[in-house]
């Protein structure tokens, strides 16, 4: 019995679905996962291959709508279902979602479900990005009305897909907690008491990256001793942070640049809070590997975000793209003492009931029918 996993970031094989890659093994399947860039010699194929799968490197652009290529990524994966034969075959993020979906259903896969991880640049609601998101919102339909099931990571977005029509009445959703988290690796670690925050992302307008920076710059100016950490990478996607703006903020003193991290651990134990102010997310991982650690948490009362604070408890919830909310929030963990700590234990407690990755994983199995 062979499960096929098709992932438009390579990356994330291991970092997000490792271990439901590990579930599915220990049911006995043959796992065989699809991405592009997974060329023999590299290190992540060596890793993947260890692990004991079957890899596929295919031709797949995550960014742009080239009809051209997109035609090539959606025939490579008919072929590729074609020759292996999956039972189940299962796509993550836009394009393995839409082309795997449409491939699967031309080749005769009898299990097809879709894991919609979040909406993305096109549906962010800038009227630029109107008729990107009218292309999109037709390819999903098309895409999903052959799936056997669909999993959505946040109530927000499956509402969405149906009342925007995007998904069938006759096709049945899930709702899952996010990708879930493996609170035994991410151990609770001490709260610093020096006021550290930290914001782990993709550095894209989109992530609120810009706020996260002014905010960080108007707080400096009163409290010098505050440190504002950015851990990620400049993404190919249009909405990216532009280098001069980075360096600009770097120079500045405003935000502490860790770069990319193949382990963010260490980061998220030298803080005392994470931020996020995402203007939408499925269930941001990020989030749940500083909660699992023990962090408070700052982020947008926005769709994906809000699902993992409850406001004054383990966090709190501030409107999309308000600086003014934002800063407020943060400064809140500079001036009141035992606050981080406080509100980290709750957020532990929550990662811990909620959030689970094996608890997350036992779900989409079972959903699957396996």
């Amino acid at each position: 019995m062979r499960f096929l996993l098709i992932a438009g970031f390579p990356d994330s094989l291991l970092h997000f679905r490792g271990p439901l890659i590990s579930a599915l093994q220990e049911r006995g399947l043959e796992v065989h996962v699809a991405a592009p860039d997974l060329s023999p010699g590299s290190e992540l194929h060596s890793k993947l291959q260890a692990r004991g799968l079957v890899i596929h490197s295919i031709p797949l652009r995550r960014t742009g709508m080239n009809p051209v290529a997109d035609f090539a990524t959606l025939v490579r994966l008919w072929k590729l279902m074609l020759a292996i034969r999956p039972s189940w075959v299962l796509g993550y993020t836009v394009k393995p979602v839409i082309y795997g979906s449409v491939a699967a259903r031309l080749a005769g896969v009898p299990r097809r479900f879709a894991l919609i991880t979040g909406l993305g640049y096109a549906f962010q609601g800038e009227r630029q990005r109107k008729g990107l998101r009218s292309l999109v919102q037709g390819l999903y339909g098309l895409a999903l009305r052959g799936t056997n099931k669909v999993f959505f990571q946040n109530p927000d977005d499956e509402g969405l897909f149906r009342s925007e029509g995007i998904l069938s009445s006759a096709v049945p959703s899930v709702v899952l907690n996010g990708s879930g988290v493996n609170v035994a690796e991410y151990a609770v670690a001490p709260v610093p008491a020096t006021p550290h925050f930290l914001l782990i992302a993709r550095l894209l307008g989109d992530k609120g990256v810009r706020e996260y920076a002014e905010a960080a710059k108007r707080l400096r100016a009163h409290h010098p001793e505050a440190v504002f950490s950015l851990v990620g990478w400049i993404d190919s996607n249009p909405d990216a942070i532009g280098q001069d703006e980075l360096d600009q903020w770097v120079k500045d003193g405003t935000l502490n640049y860790l770069g990319r991290l193949s382990d963010v651990r260490p980061a998220i134990a030298a803080a005392s809070v994470y931020v996020l102010p995402s203007y939408r997310e499925g269930t941001p991982r990020t989030v749940l590997e500083a909660m699992a650690m023990g962090r408070a948490i700052v982020t947008t009362d926005a769709p994906g975000c809000r699902e993992t604070v409850v406001d004054g408890d383990n966090g709190f919830l501030v409107p999309v793209k308000s600086v003014d909310r934002l800063a407020a929030a943060m400064g809140r963990f500079i001036c009141e003492a035992g606050l981080a700590e406080r509100m980290g234990q709750r957020s532990r407690l929550l990662a811990e009931q909620k959030y689970d990755v094996d608890k997350v994983n036992a779900r989409m199995l079972v959903e699957m029918g396996i």
